[in-house]
């Protein structure tokens, strides 16, 4: 977790995930602090570095000033998006375009590629997600509801993040509808029984 604290406070994720965290923050103070304290050091380095000479900045400017400027959709308060989801999603959570997954579970996909995705789940109350481990990581935060692992419990604003070492079979919390953001950098793994018969699709 301090790893990637550390990694968004340098500015070093990629969208998804820098909105995974900012989304974090902006509901949990837990390590607001923390991630302060970071980019308050990366402004120290910044600013204690030796200044370099521009070798392009003709041209760097030409870029710059040259460049459309980028238009940003000013959506209104969402009571489940944080702000740096919403951005990231473009719509407001009541207008997400679900697909049906399995039964008690819908998703949509926000980014994809064939390292990994970002991917926005509901599940229903009490439903049991199919057991799974991972090729490589997969950070999770909570947006509404809840869910328990062999890992935690965890509520609106946490982060869960599970490896390959992990294999689990998430469980969401019966008096609530759940809803996640997850992000992961490598394809999953079914491990349960039905394995081949779910396989298929939850890759196509």
């Amino acid at each position: 977790m301090d790893a990637l604290l550390a990694s968004y406070a340098a500015g070093g994720l990629n969208a998804p995930l820098h909105a995974l965290v900012g989304s974090h923050l902006a509901l949990s103070g837990q390590n607001r602090g923390f991630v302060a304290a970071l980019e308050e050091l990366a402004s120290q380095s910044i600013t204690e570095a030796a200044p370099r000479p521009l070798v392009t900045r003709d041209a760097m400017l030409a870029r710059i000033f040259g460049a459309e400027p980028v238009v940003r959709s000013v959506l209104p308060e969402d009571p489940v998006f944080p702000r740096p989801l919403q951005q990231l999603v473009g719509r407001a959570s009541r207008d997400v375009p679900w697909r049906f997954k399995l039964p008690g579970i819908k998703e949509y996909k926000i980014a994809e590629t064939d390292a990994g995705e970002a991917v926005l789940y509901w599940v229903k109350a009490g439903r049991r997600l199919p057991s799974h481990t991972h090729e490589g990581d997969e950070v999770t935060l909570l947006l509404k509801g809840g869910f328990t692992d062999p890992l935690g419990h965890y509520r609106r604003g946490d982060i869960a993040i599970a490896d390959a070492e992990v294999d689990h079979t998430p469980v969401a919390d019966r008096d609530e509808d759940c809803l996640c953001f997850a992000v992961t950098d490598a394809p999953l793994q079914l491990t349960g029984p039905v394995m081949r018969l779910l396989r298929k699709v939850f890759h196509h």
